[in-house]
């Protein structure tokens, strides 16, 4: 789904590098051009990857700011198109080539090897030729004013794919993606700063060390908000920037699924619980055995609103990440661009007050989980557990 529907799957990065000097949307527009997509229906390529436009999945034009342009958002779309010959396929033509290759050349009983190649690569070819490509899209949203750019999709091929071309698109600048242990440093308080460093376990400044050595993030997040769920009101505050005011009050509760796991000698054991929970006891008994909760859907709720999304806790992805409907008053009088720039925007809005609510709500846990408060928590729980599970 593509990121103005009501529930999308979204990744998000920091922009790192230096930016040009002038006008930065001209410059965006001018790289995208460059590396816009080319279409490959009427040829017999087999792959094109480039950027086009996210209202129109046809247009490669960014001439214009307001074709890409809202405000201070970035929009566009990575579509992939590729030609897919299925293996049986590809088979049944080339022992048909041979075939008649053979009936033509009664001296040979065998095709040799090198004629076999030639005759797959023409088949191939000719099959590729006959055949319509596929396309994918994936949209893109880039905040200029904070540095981030949101993907969506977690697909783990599609996000290598897009750090690459946003790199090859734009000279200077890359991506770093916003995993636990950086959405930590960027909530966290200058006075929790210290603290954070200390619990981070990674010996390395690379990625990948900051994801798997700091998993205790995503873990004691879950754990702390099931206990939460169970225990409290789930009532909390707003205390991270954004759209809603410091202190305003909003609810936050873990339901619907979870998945669990455990590394063992056995290897990787998994468990997922679905659908609506009353007492979570197959949950508890699954902790108290030792299992950490990796996934887990949570829900947030304020005013008359309410948000949801699945966090994948190794990475802090936000899957099925579902706000309210987008509701705009059509004027008969409106044309159809003024219509798709009022949905861009109330759905921008949107996204962002529920990313606010997420964010406020990890910040509280993070500012107990790095004071001596966490302690306490952690016996608090023990002993919940050992009286549940």
């Amino acid at each position: 789904m593509g990121i103005l529907a009501n529930s999308v799957s979204i990744c998000q990065f920091q922009v790192v590098g230096e930016l040009p000097e002038g006008n930065i949307f001209e410059w965006v527009g001018e790289c995208l051009e460059k590396s816009s997509f080319k279409n490959i229906e009427s040829s017999a390529e087999e792959l094109s990857i480039g950027w086009v436009r996210t209202d129109d999945c046809q247009s490669t034009d960014f001439a214009g700011l307001q074709l890409f342009r809202r405000d201070h958002y970035l929009s566009f779309t990575l579509r992939r198109d590729q030609r897919r010959i299925p293996v049986p396929l590809l088979k049944a033509y080339q022992q048909i080539a041979e075939q008649d290759f053979l009936e033509s050349n009664p001296g040979f009983f065998r095709v040799p090897k090198q004629k076999r190649e030639d005759i797959r690569d023409a088949v191939r070819l000719s099959l590729l030729a006959r055949a319509l490509p596929s396309p994918a899209m994936y949209d893109v949203i880039w905040d200029t004013r904070s540095g981030l750019v949101t993907l969506a999709s977690l697909s783990p091929k599609v996000i290598d794919l897009f750090e690459t071309e946003f790199k090859k698109s734009f000279p200077g600048l890359r991506l770093l993606m916003i995993h636990p242990f950086a959405r930590a440093m960027r909530l966290s308080a200058d006075d929790l700063l210290p603290e954070l460093e200390k619990a981070n376990l990674a010996s390395t400044e690379s990625v990948l060390d900051l994801i798997r050595s700091n998993l205790w993030i995503g873990q004691d997040f879950l754990l702390w908000l099931l206990h939460q769920t169970m225990t409290g009101s789930g009532e909390h505050t707003v205390c991270t920037p954004g759209i809603f005011g410091s202190g305003e009050p909003f609810t936050s509760f873990m339901n619907d699924r979870l998945l669990l796991q455990v590394n063992g000698e056995s290897g990787t054991q998994k468990i997922t619980v679905a659908g609506a929970q009353d007492n979570f006891s197959e949950v508890l008994a699954a902790l108290h055995l030792g299992k950490k909760i990796t996934e887990a859907t949570i829900h947030f709720e304020k005013d008359e609103h309410s948000w949801k999304l699945t966090l994948k806790g190794e990475l802090f992805h936000f899957g099925s990440f579902k706000c309210p409907s987008v509701q705009i008053e059509k004027d008969n009088t409106a044309d159809k661009s003024a219509e798709q720039e009022a949905v861009f925007y109330e759905r921008m809005h949107l996204l962002e007050c529920g990313t606010q609510l997420f964010d406020s709500l990890l910040s509280a846990f993070l500012r107990e989980r790095l004071s001596t408060a966490w302690v306490l928590r952690v016996d608090e729980i023990k002993g919940w557990l050992e009286t549940n599970g």
